[in-house]
């Protein structure tokens, strides 16, 4: 088992390799004077013993200073932790201290008896070092939660963007441009009527899609407008053979989720299992005023090439949500049924 010494900011340890050699001789420098410099049989010593302390002292100070920041962890609290931090410090500091002053009056070879004015002016230089570290580690513990932050908000956009590209690459690839066209010429001969209304909702996809907005979040109202259009392009070409069904709550429609959402689902979905006018895919899209919705279809697994990366798409949902703050992706599959869960956000600060 490792031992793991306490951290408050990450660099303490670093602090204190810079910080022991220096806060050893100038606190010996106080004890002996001109002794501790010129004597060998006092400078190697008291050097290590004096380190040893100070060691002892650091690691105590930083245990404290994760303990306060356990108990009070919130921005408004700061200084309240601050002030006490250098308070225990300044204490446990004196303790030992006073233990290294009377310490070395055991050792005869230092000839050295205990010095108030040398000790309060040692407790007074080490009340300042103190603060000074305390205030030193609080700005480094902030500028390392800053840089994470900075990433954090790096990688939720770079995260967006790839969702945003996945969405695109399912609907604007030649694949599915041809499918579109196709049905939509064979409408054409058929029934022109519906192709002018296939193309106008084949529009809508496309606008929603191709949008210029960074929006991370919009509306359940939005994106259900959306699948409606989406889904009709998917009933026109699979028929009776796909069969989506929307079940939403009206006091749902406000709440917000990440843009094309649903549509990485529903693709998800007919991507995987195969669908006929016999056995149709039926995809369930169902919320029930407990901030998630609910995707489900029937599974009828079909043969899928290795090198397809069909899970992508889902797997960009659930980094984006983790990513968001806000609760988890819940996928359960069955033998003959996947539900995936996606929580639904009261507010586009992402609070579920």
């Amino acid at each position: 088992m490792r031992l793991k010494l306490p951290e408050y900011s990450g660099k303490d340890y670093f602090v204190w390799a810079v910080t022991l050699l220096p806060f050893t001789m100038a606190l010996n420098s106080i004890i002996f004077g001109s002794r501790y410099f010129t004597d060998g049989t006092i400078f190697l010593p008291t050097t290590l013993i004096s380190a040893f302390v100070f060691t002892l002292d650091f690691t105590a100070c930083g245990g404290i200073a994760l303990l306060l920041r356990r108990r009070m962890p919130h921005e408004e609290q700061t200084s309240r932790r601050l002030f006490l931090m250098i308070f225990c410090f300044v204490d446990l500091s004196g303790v030992f201290l006073l233990t290294l002053f009377h310490g070395y009056e055991i050792f005869p070879s230092f000839n050295y008896t205990f010095n108030e004015k040398g000790f309060i002016w040692a407790y007074v230089c080490m009340a300042i070092i103190n603060i000074f570290l305390t205030l030193l580690m609080e700005g480094i513990s902030r500028y390392n939660n800053w840089r994470e932050n900075l990433k954090e908000t790096e990688q939720i956009k770079k995260t967006f963007t790839q969702s945003q590209l996945l969405g695109l690459k399912s609907q604007v690839n030649p694949h599915f441009l041809f499918n579109s066209l196709n049905t939509l010429s064979s409408l054409i001969q058929e029934d022109e009527g519906e192709a002018e209304v296939f193309l106008n909702e084949m529009s809508k996809v496309y606008r929603y899609m191709l949008r210029g907005d960074d929006e991370q979040l919009v509306t359940l109202q939005t994106e259900v407008k959306f699948i409606g259009s989406y889904t009709h392009l998917l009933e026109k070409r699979f028929g009776q053979s796909l069969q989506v069904k929307l079940c939403i709550e009206e006091e749902d429609l406000e709440k917000f989720l990440p843009p094309l959402s649903l549509q990485v689902l529903i693709e998800n979905a007919f991507s995987q299992n195969s669908m006929t006018k016999a056995k149709p895919l039926v995809i369930n899209v169902c919320s029930n005023s407990t901030n998630e919705i609910r995707v489900c279809n029937n599974r009828q697994p079909k043969m899928i090439s290795n090198d397809m990366d069909i899970e992508s798409g889902l797997d960009n949902l659930v980094a984006k949500y983790r990513l968001l703050n806000a609760a988890s992706v819940v996928i359960n599959d069955e033998e003959t049924q996947r539900c995936i869960s996606l929580p639904l956000l009261r507010e586009k600060g992402g609070e579920a």
